[in-house]
């Protein structure tokens, strides 16, 4: 019911008048306005802002009302452990095929936001937001997984590779680049993208350093790469993109004024604003009327036992008395006493 409720008060107040004030060219920020403000607007082609800024900013509120897992960061009698407990994924395998999936999906989320192909121009803005998307999720995976081994080298002397890290380092750079996919050259891609993986493991451990709970890790991705997204639009847009794309002779920062980013950084802090000014007391209200988490049992049982009759995993072993007559009948006793 929490989720339902929650689902159609972000859907129904949250998200459009963060679009109409982005996207729509009565906006005061839209770069499709008759004047835009300071003569280009705010620049988010595909939702950097828009979409997955105002997303994970409404994690992050949620995150902290809701408080963290059991066990997460204190033990039974409520003492801080010295080190937070981590819950692994229960396939790592599957979370690769759902990275790839979603980056398979951006092709649609960024070329497809061109929203036409035929007429002049928009077939060459179709084509370099493909490119960018790519180099830029290629980008983000690579420097987030040797960005956290680094760190781990660093403090434990190990070098370990964590996929999960690199998966999430993906998605933060596709976040990263979804704002100026149609504006920014293939080059600046793979650095907006570089960034954003740094960007994601930092703000990863920042999360767990302020012992906020991110189950899935949305807030760095979605939030803080979301803000990034935006503030690398104000850098990186080059003329030649921004003037095919939106018609405007202001660009990033690195090759005009400093107006176009001036404005992302002024919708990073309107969204931001305007998120946590609703959803704050909305949260609050779902957690004092008892809405917004399950009783520790529930919890500890989980929610698929709990909500959606049964565990969605099988994880109990066969009995040992079937195993040693599947072991008898086919020649295998010794292996299996061994190993036992």
């Amino acid at each position: 019911v929490a989720y339902l409720c929650y689902s159609l008060f972000l859907t129904g107040f949250v998200y459009p008048v963060v679009v109409h004030a982005i996207w729509n060219g009565d906006g005061f920020l839209s770069a499709f306005a008759e004047n835009p403000v300071r003569g280009v607007g705010m620049i988010d082609f595909a939702g950097s802002g828009v979409v997955h800024m105002t997303g994970g900013a409404t994690a992050l509120v949620a995150a902290i009302i809701l408080g963290p897992r059991i066990g997460r960061f204190h033990d039974e009698d409520g003492n801080l452990l010295d080190k937070p407990h981590s819950f692994p994924p229960h396939s790592v395998a599957l979370q690769v095929l759902g990275t790839f999936i979603l980056w398979f999906g951006w092709y649609g989320f960024n070329p497809g936001s061109t929203l036409a192909i035929s007429p002049a121009g928009y077939g060459d803005v179709a084509a370099l937001c493909a490119v960018t998307t790519t180099l830029a999720a290629a980008s983000g995976a690579v420097s987030s997984m040797f960005t956290d081994t680094l760190l781990g080298f660093i403090a434990e002397g190990e070098t370990e590779y964590d996929l999960s890290m690199c998966m999430n380092g993906c998605l933060g750079g596709l976040v990263g680049i979804t704002a100026g996919c149609s504006v920014v050259e293939p080059w600046a891609a793979a650095v907006i993208g570089v960034i954003a993986g740094i960007i994601y493991v930092f703000a990863s451990k920042l999360l767990v350093a302020l012992r906020i709970d991110d189950a899935v890790d949305a807030i760095p991705v979605h939030f803080f790469n979301g803000a990034w997204g935006c503030i690398a639009t104000g850098l990186f847009a080059a003329p030649r993109h921004t003037a095919l794309a939106y018609g405007a002779t202001n660009c990033g920062l690195f090759y005009s004024n400093g107006n176009l980013l001036v404005n992302e950084i002024l919708g990073v802090g309107f969204v931001l604003l305007w998120v946590v000014a609703v959803m704050t007391p909305f949260f609050f209200a779902l957690n004092m009327l008892g809405m917004f988490r399950v009783d520790p049992l529930e919890e500890k049982v989980g929610l698929d036992i709990s909500h959606h009759k049964g565990a969605a995993y099988d994880l109990s072993e066969p009995k040992k008395e079937d195993v040693e007559i599947y072991a008898s009948t086919h020649g295998k006793v010794e292996k299996f006493h061994d190993s036992a």
